[in-house]
């Protein structure tokens, strides 16, 4: 009895398509609303603990990241010229190397390359601004 048991188990697939087909419909609704009552939750939350606090919640304004657009900027750039360089490194170097495979690693690898380079510009451009400032 256990045994057969076991067997219907391993028989019952919940991953086929038919059954994706059903779940989604459900799973993404009650996932979107989950999300937005999470949301509102911790802004009310955020709101109750600086009125507790003494604090005014209206008058809270976040402050300007001056340099936000810079350093955005640098990271979809340096993202970019790494994604430029694993496509001209794919086709060019590795294809006369192995014709018939692909790289996905390459892509990875230098996008984040690339991409930590042009944060790492983007500190030192912020940096010396600062410093010349004071």
């Amino acid at each position: 009895m256990k045994h057969e048991n076991i067997i219907n188990f391993k028989k019952l697939n919940i991953m086929d398509s038919e059954t994706l087909g059903v779940l989604i419909p459900i799973i993404v609704p009650v996932a979107m609303f989950a999300m937005i009552f999470g949301i509102v939750y911790l802004y009310k939350r955020e709101r109750m603990a600086m009125i507790e606090r003494g604090m005014d919640p209206r008058s809270y304004k976040p402050r300007a990241a001056p340099y936000q657009t810079l350093k955005w900027g640098l990271l979809l750039m340096g993202a970019g010229i790494g994604l430029f360089l694993a496509y001209v490194l794919d086709h060019s170097l590795f294809a006369s190397m192995n014709p018939d495979e692909e790289n996905p690693a390459i892509y990875f690898s230098l996008i984040a390359v690339f991409g930590g380079l042009g944060l790492l510009t983007s500190f030192l451009i912020e940096k010396k601004q600062v410093l010349d400032k004071e």
